[in-house]
């Protein structure tokens, strides 16, 4: 069996079961949630959700966080202690096992297990920053004041050199920039400075600079229709799990800034799954999480579904959670009095079975089994099933090196990220304005210099040439002073503070004329508009 027209096919039953589980593509964009405790089969479902938007068309991002969903790229097969398990479901639930491989691009953050994946530190925006930074208060407002001058300065942040060259250039003019936009102090800017530090060692900063990702490569079809399944490596990106919540939310809200209205189509323009949910709600601040509600509420419209996956459903805020119309829950433990708070509050998201407890039943589903319940006709919840999820078509865990080689080898975006872009941004900008007032300074300095060591012309009063005995002010000829002014700093002192002052002076006089035309930011902090 498979879905019927407009329908992808889940799973079903025999004896004790309802029939056939589909999710309609036509309110497939209006999200969905996959939960269940470690070892219920959150994974596998994931793999058959992704197979059959693929096969319906429909492209497909998903972050693999146990190397486990690589076998997508491979053919399923008679494997030893899977497939005959496989073929008893698939005969219990009434479905032709038919395996197959599907089209899948790769990408890793790191550039090891796939195409490298990037964003420009100016697109992430200070919202998102701050959150990957783990910023207080009074931090954030630093570093949304080093955006804002960004902009009015034409200093365009691509990479993570960028970042720090504004945060030095800030701490360096901080009198000037406190004065026009407030206070800037020393010890926000040196927390922000280390905790970029922090973020580079963890490696955070491969993903800053260009190429930056395009969306168009998320949203590819095969030769024969299929979505394009992406699948990006987050086994060792999950070691920073702030920088996976910070990178996926802000892929979202991309897609939400970029991509037009579609209103409801008949099948979504992408689906996005996002796992190990509770990563990016886990100690959110309250302003992140309304914009991420407003980004699921209005990005279905854009033709995006979107499908939390993770443990518990509490793990999901409520104002959210009601938003996702497709679940399939998995079983929960009840082993404390917290876990069974949480197994009730599970069951009450569903719409009521009379042939059976939807409590108990969370609690008592076995591996590969689900509460399941999705959209019906007008966008209504469909009752509560007990479901068996049917067996994925490609290879069940991760696939092998010479398919991984050769998916690789056939992607349709080889060459085009591999090799990042060194553009002229806030660092060579500010580097260049640096060696300018460096070299102004040089010259004013020899003209100084110049100056001192220029002999006097000779000049007689009473008798006595100037400056060849003691004179009335200036002490013993050829002493520590000449005309009033110390000469005990060395020259080369004397350049470096000349430097300094001249840069802040420049640019404390450039503040002063700036039109104050900031560019205008999205959602979640990404541009909007003009760049």
């Amino acid at each position: 069996m498979a879905g019927t027209d407009g329908a992808i096919f889940v799973g079903g039953g025999g004896e004790g079961y309802a029939g056939p589980q589909q999710l309609l593509l036509k309110y497939a964009n209006r999200h969905g949630l996959i939960a269940g405790a470690t070892g219920t089969g959150k994974t596998v479902t994931l793999q058959v959700l992704a197979e059959e938007f693929s096969a319906a068309g429909v492209p497909v991002f998903l972050a693999d966080v146990k190397g486990d969903l690589t076998g997508l790229c491979q053919s399923g097969s008679a494997q030893a202690g899977t497939h005959a398990a496989f073929e008893k479901r698939a005969a219990t639930i009434g479905l032709d096992l038919r395996y197959r491989d599907f089209p899948v691009i790769f990408w890793d953050v790191f550039g090891e297990k796939g195409h490298p994946v990037r964003a420009t530190s100016g697109e992430m925006g200070p919202l998102l920053l701050s959150r990957l930074l783990e910023l207080s208060e009074a931090q954030e407002g630093v570093l949304n004041v080093a955006f804002r001058l960004a902009d009015e300065e034409g200093l365009a942040l691509l990479d993570f050199k960028d970042l720090q060259a504004l945060l030095t250039f800030v701490a360096r003019n901080a009198e000037a920039i406190s004065a026009r936009y407030g206070l800037v102090s020393p010890q926000s800017l040196g927390a922000i400075q280390r905790r970029l530090l922090v973020l580079e060692n963890e490696g955070g900063a491969h993903l800053f600079g260009e190429p930056a990702l395009e969306l168009a490569d998320l949203m590819r079809l095969d030769a024969q229709g299929r979505g394009v399944i992406s699948i990006l490596a987050a086994d060792r990106l999950m070691n920073a799990p702030r920088l996976y919540a910070t990178f996926l939310l802000w892929l979202l809200s991309e897609l939400f800034e970029s991509l037009p209205e579609v209103g409801d189509p008949e099948k979504p323009k992408l689906v996005f799954f996002f796992d190990e949910a509770h990563l990016l709600f886990g100690d959110a601040p309250r302003v992140l999480i309304s914009k991420v509600e407003q980004v699921a509420r209005l990005i279905r419209s854009k033709g995006v579904g979107v499908y939390f996956i993770t443990q518990n459903p509490a793990d999901v805020p409520n104002a959210i959670l009601g938003q996702l119309g497709n679940r399939v829950q998995h079983a929960l433990r009840a082993f404390t009095a917290k876990d069974q708070k949480d197994l009730r509050a599970a069951a009450q998201n569903y719409r009521p079975n009379p042939r059976f407890e939807i409590e108990a039943a969370i609690r008592e589903v076995g591996t590969g089994e689900a509460v399941t319940s999705f959209l019906e006709a007008k966008g209504v919840p469909a009752m509560a099933e007990r479901t068996l999820i049917r067996p994925p078509f490609s290879r069940l865990g991760p696939a092998e090196e010479g398919a991984l080689a050769q998916a690789r080898a056939g992607s349709p975006v080889a060459g085009k990220y591999d090799t990042a872009i060194d553009s002229e941004s806030a660092h060579e900008i500010l580097q260049a304005r640096a060696e300018k007032a460096a070299a102004e300074a040089a010259r004013e300095g020899a003209r100084e210099e110049a100056a001192r060591e220029k002999p006097p012309e000779r000049e007689f009063s009473q008798g006595r040439r100037y400056g060849g005995e003691r004179s009335a002010e200036g002490g013993a000829a050829g002493g520590t002073q000449t005309g009033g002014r110390s000469r005990s700093q060395s020259p080369s002192a004397r350049r470096s503070d000349s430097v300094t002052e001249a840069f802040a002076k420049s640019f404390a006089r450039q503040l002063g004329t700036k039109s104050g035309q900031a560019v205008v930011r999205g959602v979640l902090g990404t541009f909007f508009g003009k760049k």
